[in-house]
C-alpha cells in the first residue's frame, strides 16, 4: 500500500530553521499534488502549504515569505524548508498527497502521513 513518511522535524529555538521531508512509496502510477498540514493543541488543522506536479505553490498567510514548498518528482518527494521559526509554528505537521496507484493510474485519492512534532520554543 501507498505510504507517506514525514522527517526532519524536532526542536527548535525561535528565529531558527528546520526542513521537513515527506517520501511517498508503494505502487505509485502519479502523484499530481502533495502538501502540509499542522495541527496545534486546541486548533484545527490548517493548510500550511501545497504545490502541484508544475512546482505551484501556494501558502497560508501566516507562513508566506518564511516558509518555501518544493517538490522531487523523480524520488516522490516534499519538501518544507521553514525558516524564522516562531513559537506558534509550534504543531504536528502532516503530509497529505493526491495520487493515483499503478492498478488505477486513472483514478485520484488522497494520503496522510503520520505526523511529525515540531516544537519552537526558547
Amino acid at each position: 500500500q501507498v505510504q507517506l513518511v514525514e522527517s526532519g522535524g524536532g526542536l527548535v529555538q525561535p528565529g531558527g530553521s528546520l526542513r521537513l521531508s515527506c517520501a511517498a512509496s508503494g505502487s505509485i502510477f502519479s502523484i499530481y499534488a502533495m502538501g502540509w498540514y499542522r495541527q496545534a493543541p486546541g486548533k484545527q488543522r490548517e493548510l500550511v502549504a501545497g504545490i502541484f506536479s508544475s512546482g505551484s505553490p501556494n501558502y497560508a498567510d501566516n507562513v508566506k515569505g518564511r516558509f518555501t514548498i518544493s517538490r522531487d518528482n523523480a524520488k516522490n518527494t516534499v519538501y518544507l524548508q521553514m525558516n524564522s521559526l516562531k513559537p506558534e509554528d509550534t504543531a504536528v505537521y502532516y503530509c497529505n498527497a493526491e495520487l493515483s496507484i499503478q492498478r488505477e493510474a486513472f483514478r485520484r485519492g488522497f494520503y496522510w502521513g503520520q505526523g511529525i512534532q515540531v516544537t519552537v520554543s526558547s
